[in-house]
């Protein structure tokens, strides 16, 4: 019996093929956090549907946040009480039903320096929000004292230092959730392909009834017919509104970058969050590192690739550094990524006073468009872009039940969790690499065990990033729907920005793992691997520009590798790759 939620190369044509003889209820552009998971819940109401990305699933904003899944504690000040309680009963449902195997509790810490004041006001905000998520999933908060603080963070600065709030958040790796997502559609039915471009829309009488698209990896041209066509695409949105003549949200893109740093330059048992100028600072357990965010800034550059400069991470260290005993250097720094939230215009010239809620709209041509929001109550976002979808669709359609949907990987995985220690032995693995995949896959893990059985190469450590497994890029092009080098060492696995040499290093073997899979040769092998370090090249670069402008500018030496189905000449190989430093 066949797997219906494997995305391997064979299910992308298979999937292409229903799209151009097919006629769907619903066509979806943009593979991110919402566009899948408007994929799943019109496909679990019964729907047809398309889904459509130009590039890797998770490949804008969704894989480049902070990897959280929160209420919000800042916009409680903003007296967003509404948007902080749907969200914290999102977090509920993805930690207890949707997902437990992706999300999981993180403490932090909120360091008070003044006693009273703080206390008082903060620890009123915390009680809140416990309160706003009830029943709360997660821990509590808790008051602790100058003494307890230091023996939790002992980085952490002393001077002025009055005491702390701890309260629990979640986390999650955002990448593999929005494939997850990906897949379950895939499961209840869904066509999806990636490296497919909307150039266009189908427009009949005024109306949109389809997309025109594009494959970037053939060139072939189709086109997709839908009843309703819904358009989530994030800080894309008005570009791909603008397509079927415009009309409807207007979206501001506003950068965020984060920082890796390894875990041993800073000794805590715990995640910490402190107010800066124009954000909030969060220092986030992620792995063997540690990840530092955020920025807050207005972006009109490109955004495809949006670039971090110099300036950017000179002040994100310098905010961290204010709240650590021992500083942080640019040498500290293992990897940096740089995303773009999609936020609504509002009156605010800032965009750190921006509303996080969301908006469906029609535009006059009939496109549905979905944007704002936060990543945490995307589930809200596509459930409410579908219900508007079904009140033009023929017959009754159901409502929306994805509250009660659990994601691809979770079935069952309370029990392989208590088989955690069995499963070590038979496979003949430490138990920390069988945590590591029971937090990546779930209950899907005794795919690759099973595959790492047959194929013991397949077990061993992945050259240059020993963290993960061989098995999992060959897994990841075989049943995740990764094309290129890059969605493996970027989405798939973190490797490009949880390792020194950014995934230099793992590119080769990489490479011939998934070669193996989806048939490449001696050249096209040579093509990815060129514009993996080419990549990795330009970013270094953009880090080390003044601005967002120079930045930018760098970012862009290096090509995409995907283009518009004519194959540009691959980049030559930089002379020599930086071991070290950001």
């Amino acid at each position: 019996m066949g797997d219906d939620s494997r995305l391997g190369p064979e299910e992308r044509r298979r999937a292409l093929r229903r799209m151009a003889d097919e006629q769907f209820d619903v066509a979806i552009v943009g593979g991110g956090v919402t566009g899948c998971g408007a994929a799943l819940d019109a496909a679990t109401r019964g729907l047809s549907v398309a889904l459509l990305e130009k590039r890797d699933l998770a490949a804008g904003t969704s894989s480049r946040s902070s990897k959280l899944i929160h209420g919000g504690l800042r916009y409680l000040e903003q007296l967003q009480f509404g948007l902080v309680r749907e969200a914290l009963r999102e977090q509920t449902l993805l930690a207890t039903r949707l997902c437990p195997h992706l999300v999981r509790p993180v403490p932090f810490l909120f360091p008070l320096r003044r006693p009273a004041i703080d206390r008082a006001w903060i620890g009123a905000g915390v009680l809140l929000y416990d309160w706003l998520a009830h029943p709360r999933a997660l821990p509590r908060h808790r008051h602790l004292s100058r003494r307890r603080c230091l023996e939790l963070f002992p980085s952490l600065r002393r001077e002025g230092l009055a005491g702390g709030i701890q309260y629990w958040d979640a986390q999650v790796d955002d990448a593999r959730h929005t494939l997850a997502l990906a897949r379950s559609a895939a499961l209840h039915g869904a066509a999806l392909a990636t490296s497919l471009r909307a150039v266009g829309f189908l427009v009949r009488e005024g109306r949109v009834q389809g997309v025109r698209a594009r494959c970037l990896e053939t060139g072939a041209e189709l086109e997709v017919r839908a009843r309703q066509v819904i358009n989530a695409t994030g800080v894309w949105t008005e570009r791909v509104r603008d397509l079927a003549g415009g009309g409807g949200l207007r979206v501001r893109a506003s950068k965020g970058i984060h920082l890796l740093v390894p875990r041993e330059r800073i000794r805590s048992e715990t995640g910490l969050i402190a107010r800066t100028a124009t954000s909030v600072l969060f220092v986030i357990p992620w792995k063997e590192t540690w990840i530092l965010g955020t920025t807050d800034t207005d972006w009109s550059l490109d955004l495809d690739h949006p670039a971090a400069s110099r300036r950017d991470i000179e002040y994100l260290l310098g905010a961290v550094n204010a709240v650590l005993a021992e500083p942080l250097t640019r040498a500290d720094v293992l990897g940096v990524y740089a995303g773009l939230r999609p936020l609504l215009y509002g009156e605010s010239d800032a965009t750190s006073e921006l509303s996080r809620e969301h908006a469906v709209a029609t535009a006059d041509s009939g496109l549905i468009s979905v944007a704002g929001g936060k990543y945490t109550t995307y589930r809200v976002m596509a459930r409410d872009a579908v219900d508007l979808a079904a009140t033009r669709l023929p017959g009754a359609v159901p409502p929306s039940c994805t509250d009660r949907i659990p994601l691809l990987g979770a079935d069952g995985h309370a029990g392989w969790c208590q088989r955690a220690d069995a499963l070590a032995r038979e496979a003949d693995l430490p138990r920390w690499r069988i945590d590591g995949l029971l937090g990546r896959y779930g209950s899907r893990i005794g795919e690759l065990l099973a595959l790492a059985r047959e194929r013991p190469e397949l077990a061993l450590p992945l050259e240059g990033a020993p963290g993960y497994l061989r098995v999992e890029a060959f897994y990841a092009a075989a049943n995740e729907g990764a094309l290129h080098l890059d969605d493996v060492l970027t989405r798939r696995t973190r490797i490009s920005v949880e390792t020194r040499d950014r995934g230099v290093r793992a590119a080769g073997p990489v490479c011939e793992l998934m070669a193996a899979v989806l048939g490449w040769d001696a050249a096209t092998r040579a093509r990815e691997i060129a514009h993996y370090e080419a990549r990795v090249a330009a970013e270094r670069d953009s880090q080390e520009q003044p601005d967002d402008r120079t930045a930018d500018a760098a970012r862009l030496g290096a090509p995409d590798v995907r283009t518009a189905g004519e194959r540009a000449p691959a980049p030559a190989a930089p002379e020599k790759q930086r071991s070290s430093g950001a």
